[in-house]
């Protein structure tokens, strides 16, 4: 699965969030976008890295960064997430996971040693323009946004 690089266009989708409603990427033109794909809501590194997002939203939307997490979980399991965990970013429902292999997010990926196919937890930064800025793949949840804030100038 090709992944994207910066300078690419950054493909347009539309998924539906937490709460049903539809979520599409190019309504968000004139903004810088984190689109960050995770496997699954509720597991441990999956809620370190909401968590990470959630405890820097302030200062990241300060910075002009919208961020939007992406998984194949459904709505439902989306809701009680974010309820769970008191997160304040949409999450979207990737259930065909159509975006997540168009975006290079899933695929071949090593899992406890084994090679399987599954989401390969990356992040994106579109810029306002939809354009490519950063993009990195197979990312470590544990201090990931962190990171990305360095590499973005933030800190």
């Amino acid at each position: 699965m090709p992944r994207l690089e910066i300078g690419d266009t950054a493909p347009d989708f539309t998924l539906t969030d937490s709460t049903g409603t539809p979520v599409t990427l190019s309504d968000h033109r004139g903004e810088r976008v984190i689109v960050y794909f995770y496997p699954a809501a509720m597991t441990p590194g999956c809620t370190t890295q909401a968590c990470d997002f959630r405890d820097s939203l302030a200062s990241l939307r300060g910075a002009g960064l919208t961020v939007l997490g992406i998984s194949p979980d459904s709505p439902e399991k989306l809701a009680k997430f974010v309820e769970k965990e008191g997160l304040t970013f949409p999450l979207l429902s990737d259930h065909d996971k159509a975006t997540m292999k168009e975006w290079g997010a899933f695929g071949e990926k090593k899992n406890y040693g084994k090679v399987v196919q599954g989401v390969i937890r990356s992040t994106v930064v579109v810029d306002a323009d939809g354009t490519v800025e950063l993009a990195q793949y197979n990312v470590k949840a544990t201090g990931h946004v962190g990171r990305l804030r360095k590499q973005l100038g933030l800190d």
